[in-house]
């Protein structure tokens, strides 16, 4: 009896100290029965957290990292609003100048021509020459990608992108392809490049380098 008084005071520490029923059978080696009985009016331990693998917890860190990519991003584009055709007119200059083609002192070639990889670059592109009055007739369109490819798949790809039907598309450039050469942009999400010609545009070439040129000195204004 006096053993039996000495397990049921012992299991009722355990128990208040938020151990388990497993684990205080195991120290007292009485059934769970029993230990229930004594215990019942206690109330019960806090659920103990599993302890969780390397790959688990790599899994909860890289879950973690894309939800604050994904809402950074989020806020970010939140704050950028409705884009003024200023706005436009300036991020257009700045877009054209780091990727279009640019004239040259030795190569005069003052001519409108962009080619990207990027499709929402080519969208805000598109937006830009529309806004400075381009119409669709004065453009040409033209695919470029490696032979190995899907052709056809990327033609609709791109004129899905560019508004226009695939028959507006001139002949696609295609480059020929190196066995020895390991490429990268492979795969079904390989669509080459769109490039982007105005005619008649020797005009507007004048203005984009003209643009560009008033940026520059206006920053340059605050430089020390």
């Amino acid at each position: 009896m006096r053993a039996k008084t000495e397990h049921r005071e012992t299991a009722r520490r355990l128990r208040a100290e938020g151990r388990t029923y497993d684990e205080i059978q195991a120290a007292l080696g009485v059934s769970k029965s029993s230990i229930s009985l004594w215990v019942r009016d206690l109330p019960k331990p806090p659920r103990k957290a599993r302890a969780y693998t390397g790959k688990e917890r790599l899994a909860a860190v890289m879950a973690r990292r894309e939800e604050h990519r994904v809402r950074t991003k989020a806020e970010a584009a939140a704050r950028i609003g409705a884009v003024s055709d200023r706005e436009l007119l300036l991020i257009g200059v700045a877009l054209y100048w780091a990727e279009g083609g640019k004239d040259k002192e030795y190569d005069r070639r003052e001519r409108v021509r962009f080619i990207n990889s990027d499709p929402q670059m080519i969208q805000v592109y598109l937006a830009w020459l529309r806004l400075l009055g381009v119409e669709q007739d004065r453009l040409r369109l033209r695919v470029a990608i490696h032979e190995s490819a899907d052709v056809p798949a990327a033609e609709h790809y791109w004129a899905e992108v560019a508004g226009v039907h695939p028959e507006f598309l001139q002949s696609t450039t295609l480059k020929k392809h190196n066995p020895r050469t390991t490429r990268k942009n492979t795969g079904g999400a390989y669509y080459g490049c769109l490039s982007v010609n105005v005619l008649d545009s020797a005009d507007l070439y004048r203005r984009i380098e003209g643009w560009w040129s008033g940026i520059v000195v206006d920053v340059g204004r605050d430089t020390p």
